[in-house]
């Protein structure tokens, strides 16, 4: 295997993790400051009460998106094992 392919490799799956972890992350942030504009607004000052929101936020978002993320896995799964023809021993 070149230098450049494994940097290529690399690349690839630094960017596959990225778009993979985007929708947990930005769902996170969207319900966190909803809930955080939330209790300033009341006043409500508890800390545990972002958590149960985000937390079946993250799950709605995981449920409806497991079918593009177990896609994207495997196309890059079958990427990688399609190169390893290419290593020589």
């Amino acid at each position: 295997m070149s230098l450049e392919m494994a940097i290529e490799l690399f690349r690839q799956a630094i960017y596959n993790s990225l778009m993979l972890v985007s929708p947990i992350l930005i769902t996170t942030i969207v319900v966190g400051l909803t809930i955080s504009l939330i209790q300033a607004v009341t006043s409500i000052q508890e800390q545990t009460l972002s958590f149960a929101p985000k937390l079946f936020a993250v799950g709605g978002v995981l449920v409806f998106s497991a079918s593009w993320l177990m896609k994207t896995l495997m196309n890059f799964t079958m990427t990688v094992f399609s190169k390893i023809t290419e290593i020589p021993f």
